[in-house]
């Protein structure tokens, strides 16, 4: 069912079974409150997951500084033409 090529009123009632639906889901939801990680437990995990981004970077900027200074330049004598 596309929304786009529906009629106004076969779009509205089609609009009303989609919120209808999410606000059942919502309120089934709120009465199981015990369900599903808690915000300390989400602030846990993120911090252990930008510990780990920030670990990783240190890694690849050491990687690629001791890659960049292995880099050896010529100097071209005269002006370079």
């Amino acid at each position: 069912m596309n929304l786009f090529t529906l009629a106004g009123a076969e779009r509205a009632d089609a609009v009303r079974a989609f919120l209808g639906a999410h606000a059942a889901r919502l309120r089934s939801a709120v009465r199981e409150k015990d369900r599903g990680a808690s915000a300390i437990e989400l602030a846990i995990i993120t911090a252990v997951l930008v510990g780990l981004a920030v670990i990783i970077l240190a890694i690849i900027y050491k990687f690629a500084d001791a890659q960049a200074n292995t880099i050896t330049t010529h100097t071209i004598p005269g002006n370079g033409n």
